[in-house]
């Protein structure tokens, strides 16, 4: 490693200040510059696909219920330990019916682990980044918060959720024959392995 060390400052550069001048001179050139800073709330940022902003539960459009199968692999895989989960076994069908579904979501860090191993694509983090609170409480979510934010983020999208799909609901890397058929979603090709990855040596065999 080479280490390139600043030049000494002569004697005339240490009385006349020359650094001082120079930050200066850059302070006023700045000043009489075009502005590049967004000047939010006015002018909105595009938000891309793939955002990982507000956390939702989706709904199930047939029983209005989240999709919640309570497998616990996103309690499992979430590094922070923001998500909690309760749930009985229906005496009938034998079915796990989710009881609570909880995220502290002061303590996530957006990794979106979760909605990369749900089997059944029933959490997601949002496009939506505008969300805040006074009271902490007001950034937990429970199980009807999150399906109440699920419910804004579809009329923000005209309503219609049918066809939308979030990127992390196709993990990267995996053929899908190993995916759930849920998870089996068409994503834009720079969400797919390939495009991803270049180079020759990248083997494409079993990636599809």
């Amino acid at each position: 490693m080479q280490i390139q060390y600043k030049p000494k400052r002569n004697l005339l550069q240490t009385i006349l200040h020359v650094e001082i001048v120079q930050g200066m001179a850059l302070t006023l050139r700045k000043l009489f510059s075009k502005p590049i800073t967004r000047q939010y709330p006015q002018e909105r940022p595009d938000v891309q696909l793939g955002f990982r902003g507000q956390h939702a539960l989706v709904r199930d459009e047939e029983t209005g219920q989240s999709k919640c199968v309570a497998c616990m692999r996103c309690v499992t895989v979430c590094p922070s330990r923001c998500i909690k989960i309760t749930f009985h076994d229906d005496e009938e069908s034998g079915a796990r019916v989710v009881d609570t579904y909880d995220i502290e979501a002061l303590r996530c860090v957006y990794c979106g682990f979760c909605e990369e191993v749900c089997p059944v694509n029933a959490v997601t983090l949002t496009e939506v980044f505008e969300y805040s609170g006074f009271e902490r409480d007001e950034i937990f979510f429970n199980q009807e918060t999150l399906l109440s934010n699920w419910d804004r983020f579809a009329e923000e999208k005209g309503g219609d959720m049918s066809s939308y799909v979030n990127p992390f609901w196709r993990p990267r890397g995996m053929s899908k024959g190993n995916l759930t058929a849920a998870k089996r979603v068409n994503v834009p090709d720079e969400w797919t392995i390939e495009g991803q990855v270049v180079g020759k040596k990248f083997k494409t065999k079993g990636t599809e």
